[in-house]
């Protein structure tokens, strides 16, 4: 699996400004790289001498069964990533039983993306809309088509400051042409009491994404939340926020087993999930590795990465002797540099 090379390929397929778009962070993109880089300061304490003959990769997510601890994440504007955009995404994700999370700015229809999970569950992402109604609704609807959670992103109380996005005058166009202001469509006011709000409305588990503090973490669960996602929205919004990676022991630790808990940012190899696990994470979401794909091969790009990932966790359980994600714990992780200094 070599992400670089396949970034390399997309980049000469795609028109720049959109490179730019998905590629990009906020401000001088410090928490882009450091998302990438933080990986690298926790190291592995591996054990040996375990019989490893055989790997299980498997495992749940609010109770659903699925192949890997690697899940797709929320992608927008897919449609400019392919013709067939996220349910392409979606087929190759149920294809593998992977989990695939349906963003609502994926560019495409909920209900077709929904169509194609063959058994295997599927999560839509939300924001909650100045009208609130609006979300309501998609949530509604999500359960309808058969999606298993919502996802409610949380971290954009102002859209990031996007230095690429203004120099090429990006527009945030979707797929039937009309373009959108996220900073006058979305709900500047939400507080705790909203998420209950929500839970009390929505009949599949809500998830909440963009949490990066123990206590809100804490506060979410409080609320009525199944799970949150540790994120910085992949150093897109605030940029000198914390790497998500340093984030994640202190979220997990203040939900303390009452929800589950999900790590995305910067994880691009299998000894990184590895990782994030022993940390304490039910899963990982992946984002830019999977537009990348769908860009250079549409659903069989995405499914290379998925494969991909499935061989280096599967190597990386192997040389740290563990069989199976539950044998996962924290004793496989210490934090240290790179150089062991």
């Amino acid at each position: 699996m070599d992400l670089p090379d396949l970034e390399a390929e997309a980049r000469e397929k795609i028109e720049a400004t959109f490179y730019d778009y998905i590629a990009g962070g906020a401000e001088d993109e410090g928490t882009l790289a450091d998302n990438e880089t933080s990986w690298s300061r926790w190291r592995l304490r591996p054990k040996v001498l375990r019989d490893v003959r055989t790997i299980d990769t498997s495992t749940t997510l609010l109770g659903e069964t699925v192949s890997s601890p690697v899940a797709i994440a929320p992608m927008a504007m897919q449609h400019k990533a392919s013709e067939a955009g996220p349910v392409a995404t979606a087929s190759a994700a149920a294809k593998a039983k992977a989990l695939f999370c349906m963003g609502l700015f994926g560019a495409g229809s909920a209900g077709d993306v929904a169509a194609v999970a063959k058994g295997t569950p599927q999560w839509l992402q939300v924001y909650v809309m100045a009208d609130r109604e609006r979300s309501v609704e998609a949530i509604a609807r999500s359960a309808e088509q058969g999606y298993k959670a919502v996802v409610i992103t949380v971290d954009v109380a102002r859209q990031g400051n996007r230095r690429r996005d203004a120099r090429n005058r990006w527009s945030f166009q979707q797929s039937d042409g009309q373009v959108e202001d996220p900073n006058e469509l979305f709900d500047h006011a939400l507080t705790f009491s909203d998420i209950a709000w929500f839970v009390e409305r929505s009949p599949i588990p809500i998830v909440v994404k963009g949490v990066m503090r123990g206590d809100d973490a804490r506060a979410c669960i409080d609320s009525g939340a199944s799970g949150v996602v540790v994120s910085n929205h992949g150093g897109r919004q605030l940029d000198g926020a914390e790497a998500t990676s340093d984030a994640l022991p202190d979220v997990v630790d203040a939900v303390a087993g009452r929800g589950e808990v999900y790590v995305d940012g910067g994880i691009r190899r299998g000894q990184h999930v590895v990782k994030a696990l022993a940390l304490g994470a039910q899963a990982v979401f992946v984002g830019r590795p999977f537009m990348w794909g769908l860009v250079v091969a549409d659903q069989k790009g995405v499914e290379g990465v998925l494969h991909g990932f499935q061989d280096e966790v599967e190597r990386a359980m192997a040389l740290c002797g563990v069989r199976s994600i539950g044998e996962i714990d924290r004793s496989l992780v210490v934090a240290g540099s790179l150089s062991g200094r």
